[in-house]
């Protein structure tokens, strides 16, 4: 009895050490499983932004190959092209930098500008870009003055026009530091390719169209920014004549001809081709409603100078309010050359044509700077411009360029340094 009392009890605590390790190793799993749900769980709540106390630690951004500079990202090309650019031979808007500025809006707001390399880029088909021409754009130049410094010609008026186009499309604003902040930091990176001397720039291109997708007539809700950049020198060449528009027009009221949209410069191919089969350059646009009132040139604000007097049209709901334009204004009145911003009528263009106290015609643009027209036609007759040495048209060219280049002082505060 003694014995098996002894055997029971042996038994006994062998069972209890065998149920102790089962439940310690039971209570092991559990904990180790519990510590597994909880870091998944960490996980899934991370990804979608939810805080929670005492999780892990997200980990730092690796910026090796993207710096991450003024709030924008910088990745740099490998390589540059610069090497292999022609630049006494460049026509106008072929040859691109090697980077590019892109910047997105979406969920109803701008996201971090990037700065990479040129290159394009994959949209959906059914952007609303290509169905309903929601694409704006700006032009503007970078000059390089004798110490290599790189200036901008008064950027924050193309910044406030681009903008004015924004709302006018539907397009949410461009913010300051997305605009002006992103076009110093790539003109930083692309200095070189900013050359010196007179007729050299680097015209810069921002511009914004609209990515979300979807067929159904109505504003994106996606939108991309963009700067490209390309090495420039005089847009148009050799002598320009042109034929005022008796039919076609540029812009009407209430439309969107004060905004630099695509769609107007696409309005104006189809006219334009039909004048460079007849022999001209350009077209002379006159208002819609009576074609009797002289607007814009080409893509240029235009200018008429009638004995010493000269005269352009006022900005309006149909004609951009130009940079250039705005600026040969205030040099001229500076320089108290006459000026009487008002609408021109084509009959006092022939009238003064006729009496020979039309002295001249020129375009004003970004891209051409001053721009002079030789001769113009109207109703099948061509009236040829007096060949003059003292032209306003060269001698304000030469004033504001002094001053895009740093020849010459800037008393207006136009040039911002880059």
């Amino acid at each position: 009895m003694t014995n098996l009392y002894r055997n029971f009890k042996r038994a006994s605590t062998i069972n209890l050490f065998r149920l102790f390790i089962a439940l310690s190793f039971s209570v092991l799993i559990f904990s180790h499983s519990k510590l597994l749900i909880f870091e998944r769980q960490t996980l899934i709540f991370s990804k979608f932004a939810i805080t929670r106390p005492k999780l892990i630690k997200p980990r730092k951004q690796n910026l090796m190959s993207n710096n991450a500079t003024d709030g924008i990202i910088i990745n740099r090309a490998e390589t540059s092209k610069i090497s292999t650019v022609d630049f006494e031979n460049l026509p106008f808007g072929n040859t691109f930098t090697d980077h590019m500025l892109i910047c997105d809006f979406r969920n109803g707001e701008w996201e971090t500008p990037v700065i990479k390399p040129y290159e394009p880029f994959l949209i959906d088909p059914s952007a609303k870009v290509f169905h309903y021409g929601q694409a704006i754009f700006e032009g503007m130049k970078a000059y390089k003055d004798e110490q290599d410094d790189v200036w901008l010609f008064r950027p924050e008026e193309n910044f406030d026009r681009f903008n004015k186009s924004a709302v006018r499309l539907a397009m949410p604003e461009v913010p300051e530091k997305v605009f002006i902040g992103g076009l110093k930091k790539i003109l930083e990176i692309e200095k070189e390719w900013v050359k010196k001397g007179k007729g050299n720039s680097l015209y810069i291109r921002p511009f914004m169209i609209a990515i979300g997708s979807g067929v159904i007539a109505a504003p994106s809700t996606q939108y991309r920014f963009m700067i490209i950049l390309s090495p420039a020198r005089s847009y148009y060449s050799g002598e320009v004549k042109v034929i005022i528009a008796e039919h076609y027009s540029r812009a009407a009221n209430g439309g969107i001809g004060a905004a630099k949209a695509a769609g107007n410069y696409s309005g104006q191919f189809y006219p334009t081709k039909l004048a460079n089969e007849m022999g001209f350059q350009q077209i002379i646009w006159t208002d819609d409603a009576t074609h009797t009132k002289l607007e814009e040139a080409g893509t240029m604000n235009v200018f008429f100078r009638i004995n010493d007097t000269l005269y352009t049209a006022p900005t309006s709901e149909r004609i951009l309010d130009g940079v250039t334009r705005k600026s040969l204004i205030e040099l001229a009145t500076r320089e108290n050359i006459k000026v009487d911003v008002r609408s021109v009528l084509v009959s006092e263009l022939i009238e003064a044509a006729n009496n020979g106290s039309l002295k001249e015609i020129f375009g004003a643009g970004t891209a051409a700077v001053v721009n002079p027209i030789v001769g113009f036609s109207y109703q099948d007759k061509y009236y040829e411009l007096p060949k003059i040495e003292n032209s306003l048209a060269q001698e304000l060219k030469e004033k504001l360029n002094n001053i895009q280049y740093k020849l010459a002082e800037d008393t207006f505060g136009w040039t911002v340094k880059v």
